[in-house]
């Protein structure tokens, strides 16, 4: 559905709902497509399970040693 900006102003109400209905809502400025309203990705409600990789990939203990003095210059904003 394309409306109006006019209507988009009237009806916002309605828009949304037929946006969250799954239908697809644009909103023009006089004969030009400039908006198109989209539902928001809903929160996570569940909480996160942990140890859900564990046992799938391991550190070894080169993850703990210190960088190489060039590449810690870059990640510090150093000269390429």
């Amino acid at each position: 559905m394309i409306v109006k900006m006019h209507q988009a102003k009237t009806q916002l109400s309605k828009l949304i709902a037929a946006a969250l209905a799954g239908e697809e809502v644009v909103i023009a400025r006089g004969s030009e497509p400039v908006v198109r309203l989209t539902p928001v990705k809903p929160v996570r409600t569940t909480k996160r399970q942990f140890g859900l990789y564990k046992g799938q990939f391991a550190l070894t203990d080169a993850f703990f040693e210190p960088l190489p003095e060039e590449e810690l210059a870059l990640w510090e904003g150093g000269d390429d």
